[in-house]
């Protein structure tokens, strides 16, 4: 039976590594019902290397991909899908603000909004842009935020003047869909983290434009007002075809944060002040992002600085060249 729930549990797309969460856990509960309970004479879950994890080497992205999804994310075209009587699809677009038809019948209605999302980025279709999750991207990576810990944020969790960013709660998704707020993850999750000087000029600009005068307003809130859910984020934003159109399908929100943990161990900094700025209180968590390293997070903070200004000149340097 053990063996049938775990083949089942792959078969059904569960990866490997939550599968070995699932299994250990299992194991852990029989164990008590032998050893504690004596319910049963032995442990049925035997199954070797089902408890290891293996998990898939996530992607760091350089300065220059990060910018790249927080200028596309929020980027939409103008158009809209319509399901005609033989349960096909036709797209109507707009080009130099005019509607038109796309000579071609979809059969799937995703087929249709992704054709019209292609245009939109290609030049084909004309495009809006909401620019409210631009700052949510760059805040996630370069200030080493969790999903749970950035959607929580509050106007008065950040302080422009300082440079910094307090972490003190964070939104938790419960598998029936009800999004609890609660303590971070770890205990060493509330904590105050230095913001960059670039990413500190587009939050500035993001609370002056979108956040109410209020110091309990959400910094970034969902289409109603109410917190922003994942799915929600990634459907206004279209994530999985932004991240397509970059050349790293597959890639997920919390990658970004991987990214912000990376450019943290590469300042130099002690073990200790990369716990904290991560949030974590596990050493060995910490330890995957630096080998020997010394500083604090000031020290962080201004690492990640000079690599953003790096960038900045490069553009320069490009748009002069040209």
């Amino acid at each position: 039976m053990v063996r049938q729930w775990r083949a089942d549990l792959l078969g059904n797309g569960v990866s490997v590594s939550v599968a070995a969460k699932a299994y250990r856990l299992l194991r852990a509960v029989l164990m008590t019902a032998v050893e504690e309970d004596h319910i049963i004479a032995r442990n049925p879950c035997r199954i070797r290397g089902a408890g290891d994890e293996h998990a898939q080497e996530r992607p760091v992205l350089t300065v220059a991909q990060v910018f790249e999804p927080a200028d596309l994310v929020g980027r939409r075209p103008v158009g809209n899908v319509r399901k005609l009587k033989d349960n096909a699809y036709r797209l109507r677009f707009q080009r130099h603000g005019e509607m038109r038809t796309h000579p071609e019948i979809f059969t799937g209605r995703a087929d249709a909004e992704r054709a019209l999302w292609k245009m939109g980025m290609d030049g084909r279709a004309d495009c809006t842009h909401d620019r409210r999750f631009r700052a949510l991207v760059l805040l996630a990576t370069f200030a080493s935020l969790r999903w749970g810990e950035v959607s929580a944020l509050r106007r008065t969790d950040i302080d422009l003047d300082a440079g910094t960013v307090r972490v003190r709660v964070a939104f938790v998704e419960r598998s029936t869909g009800e999004l609890v707020l609660g303590p971070p993850k770890s205990k060493a999750g509330r904590r105050v983290v230095g913001i960059p000087d670039v990413v500190v000029q587009a939050i500035r600009e993001h609370i002056a434009t979108y956040v109410p005068d209020e110091p309990g307003a959400l910094v970034f809130f969902g289409a109603k007002g109410g917190p922003l859910r994942r799915s929600g984020f990634n459907t206004r934003t279209r994530w999985v075809d932004v991240v397509r159109e970059m050349g790293l399908p597959g890639l997920h929100f919390h990658d970004l944060r991987h990214t912000g943990n990376m450019l943290a161990a590469e300042s130099g900094a002690g073990l200790k002040d990369l716990m904290a700025r991560m949030g974590h209180d596990n050493v060995r968590a910490a330890m995957i992002y630096q080998h020997a390293v010394r500083g604090a997070d000031r020290a962080i903070t201004d690492a990640i600085n000079r690599r953003l200004e790096e960038r900045d000149d490069d553009q320069d340097t490009g748009t002069a060249a040209g």
